[in-house]
């Protein structure tokens, strides 16, 4: 990924934050006929060993887990807050005019070795830890629990676990750093009135 080092995010707490937030990848993977991407929630959890991992699962029937070269990394691609900027946003522009539109986002990439699991009680905890946390924020939670034993069988069998060991985690983050404060509070601006609060929140950070 082209990272200019003032994009750079090199908070490591900021990085395991937005793959919290924004669980939901694309799992890129080189198979048989070539690269696959694929969308895939997965869960940031730290080994007993210490060292980062992303767990995940897909579907039985998904080439992806029987076509995968292990020998290759994968790469996991977690995207956070986004938004196109107009020019029409700077106070540079009604000065001078010399401004042109850019697009504001944040970006994790995550690399290593992907091993397949099928370990039916790996599969099960996998399984609620991804549950409980998306269903927090609901007042009532459904659980894996809630489901007939039987019925909750027959769906872990018709899936397979998944495991990124993460050896190299790189953060992104092009919120106007690269701007001066007046352009800055200009797209916060614009932003929050777009309801675009979640991108703005991104801007001085720094």
């Amino acid at each position: 990924m082209y990272c200019p080092a003032h994009f750079a995010e090199t908070d490591a707490a900021a990085v395991h934050a937005l793959i919290r937030e924004h669980p939901l990848a694309t799992l890129v993977t080189l198979g048989e006929n070539g690269l696959n991407a694929d969308p895939i929630p997965l869960i940031l959890e730290t080994a007993a060993d210490g060292t980062t991992v992303l767990r995940g699962h897909v579907a039985r029937a998904n080439p992806v887990w029987q076509t995968l070269r292990p020998e290759i990394d994968a790469l996991a691609v977690f995207h956070g807050p986004e938004a196109y900027i107009t020019p029409s946003w700077y106070p540079t522009k009604r000065e001078h005019g010399k401004a042109v539109p850019t697009w504001n986002y944040t970006v994790v990439h995550a690399r290593g070795p992907l091993r397949v699991i099928q370990d039916a009680d790996w599969l099960r905890r996998q399984v609620e830890a991804l549950t409980q946390q998306q269903e927090s924020a609901f007042a009532e939670p459904w659980a894996v629990n809630d489901a007939p034993a039987d019925y909750v069988e027959k769906m872990l069998a018709a899936i397979v676990g998944i495991e990124l060991a993460i050896t190299s985690l790189e953060g992104k983050r092009k919120a106007s750093q690269n701007q001066p404060a007046g352009n800055r509070a200009g797209v916060v601006a614009g932003l929050c009135e777009q309801g675009r609060t979640d991108a703005a929140a991104q801007i001085g950070r720094d």
